[in-house]
């Protein structure tokens, strides 16, 4: 265990996890110490295990840290600033981003001269590829910056010097950052909106997804009162959003193709009426598991302006595909993605995942050439999370040293996305989105892992950079759709959540209306 102990609880959230990205694998707490009471080495020194001490004072942040016979401390002077750290409103104050981004290098710099020290036994430590950002929208900082005007040297300059990134990830970072700002310039969007639509149910659920998704077997017979449900928010939130333009609608899930054919068809009839696009309206449909893909519904979705759809393999590996529970073959994705192809669909994505169970990289190799060889128009590659609420995590944990495998696991997902990264580049697609999640297998690897979108130029999907930037409001439908407010005056996002459940959703449904009145007024 690694205690962190604050003069005073503020950036806990942020310190836990920089602190976590140095020492892999293992947990932390706050201690926030006494009124008045020093923290010293001594202090420090009763605690089992790393111990990092942080004290805010007037002028300066001082950081000392106590692991065996390692001591080391540090400090940084904030002198030319109000005592920020004592003031009453402490999130809206201009101060709060410079205290923390000085107090987070801080600890940064030190913790990477410690690397050299000789560190008790069972103690790991690792230089994190990010620097100081913890955060799961990396790119968010840096596109924001050159939307507002800064010229690319000075974001480099920031990403460098304040947030410690390694080059390799800088580049990356500057690269989607620059493609966001481009995309995005002229669009107009925090006078837009965009809508997305949950479809909770899966042909299956694979053995990684910790998702609100439910199997048909168990849950089918709820589609059609959960469609009812679904089109009366719909036409609730449409009349909220009466005279707002939409960038982008999006259907996801769970698998929207699920949905059988006059269901699908139902649905996205009402989303035409209560939501007319326009040319400009990019519209997304996740097709999603092969196996839930037939002709007729690719027919509706051409004909009901659909202009994106995303077939989804995760691998062309069939052992692994019964592995991870997905019931299709890699024929079927082969004849579905031609199917759309044949129909007219020209904005067809793919995905895939690194990482997967017993999974080499020669494995991966081959999936990325059967991709190659449909040509896809963009590729989404995303690192295997291993989430608490999954029937892999307790598979994996049953089976031996949890986190040993995942150590190793996080060394071939490395290769495997410089692998990804490489296929895109000879292939023609550009980066252009990019998030990072908690808990991926890469947490063990000195890069960090991260979930990149790759596409050819034109056919980036601006949902999934508005939905990651946070620039737009963005309004959800379903169980467990999260609608996000864009507060332009403070650059904040709010959030109103719908219930998980889709027997509470369906019975529900009008204090789920409810709750999203007068949220565009």
């Amino acid at each position: 265990m690694i205690h962190i102990v604050l003069s005073e609880r503020d950036f806990d959230y942020e310190l836990q996890a920089l602190v976590g990205s140095f020492f892999p694998g293992q947990k932390s707490c706050v201690v926030i110490q006494q009124e008045n009471m020093p923290i010293t080495r001594e202090v420090l020194q009763k605690y089992d295990g790393p111990a990092i001490g942080i004290v805010f004072r007037r002028e300066e942040i001082v950081i000392s840290l106590v692991c065996g016979d390692i001591w080391m401390q540090r400090k940084a002077g904030v002198s030319g600033k109000e005592d920020w750290h004592k003031h009453e409103d402490k999130s809206s104050h201009p101060y709060r981003a410079y205290y923390k981004n000085v107090l987070k290098r801080l600890l940064f710099l030190m913790l990477c001269e410690g690397k050299e020290e000789k560190w008790p036994e069972g103690v790991v430590m690792q230089i994190p590829a990010w620097g100081t950002m913890t955060g799961v929208r990396p790119t968010k900082l840096p596109m924001q910056e050159l939307l507002q005007g800064k010229t690319e040297k000075q974001v480099e300059e920031d990403l460098r010097e304040w947030y410690c990134c390694s080059e390799e990830k800088l580049r990356l970072c500057l690269s989607i950052a620059r493609r966001e700002a481009e995309l995005l310039r002229g669009k107009e969007v925090q006078a837009c909106c965009s809508l997305y639509i949950g479809i909770p149910f899966c042909p299956t659920t694979c053995l990684y997804c910790s998702f609100p998704s439910y199997p048909l077997q168990q849950f089918g017979h709820l589609k059609e009162t959960y469609l009812q449900a679904l089109k009366k928010e719909i036409k609730a939130v449409a009349a909220q959003a009466r005279g707002r333009r939409l960038n982008s609608i999006y259907v996801g899930g769970g698998t929207p193709t699920a949905l059988d054919e006059e269901q699908l068809k139902e649905l996205l009839a009402c989303v035409r009426q209560y939501f007319p696009q326009g040319e400009s309206c990019e519209f997304t449909v996740e097709a999603g598991r092969p196996d839930s893909i037939t002709a007729e519904k690719l027919v509706i979705l051409r004909d009901y302006g659909v202009t994106r759809i995303s077939i989804n393999p995760q691998t062309m590996r069939q052992e692994t595909l019964e592995r991870i529970g997905r019931e299709h073959t890699v024929q079927d994705t082969k004849q579905a993605f031609q199917a759309a192809r044949e129909l007219g669909f020209t904005d067809i994505n793919m995905d895939v995942i690194v990482g997967l169970p017993e999974e080499t990289t020669e494995d991966f190799a081959d999936t990325l050439e059967q991709i190659g060889q449909l040509d896809p128009d963009s590729l989404t590659v995303h690192s295997l999370v291993i989430k608490r609420a999954s029937g892999l995590r307790g598979m994996l944990e049953s089976s031996g040293d949890f986190a040993a495998e995942e150590e190793l696991r996080g060394c071939r997902m490395e290769q495997m996305l410089k692998m990804a990264q490489t296929f895109a580049r000879e292939k023609g697609y550009r980066p252009y989105y990019m998030y990072r999640q908690k808990n991926s297998a890469g947490h063990f690897g000195s890069s960090g892992q991260e979930n990149i979108g790759f596409a050819r130029k034109g056919k980036e999907c601006l949902y999934n950079i508005l939905i990651m930037e946070e620039l737009q409001t963005i309004l959800a439908v379903g169980a467990g759709a999260s609608t996000k407010i864009y507060h332009p005056e403070k650059k904040i996002v709010s959030r109103i959540e719908n219930v998980k459940s889709i027997t509470d959703y369906i019975s529900r449904i009008d204090e789920m209306i409810e709750r999203k009145k007068g949220i565009l007024c």
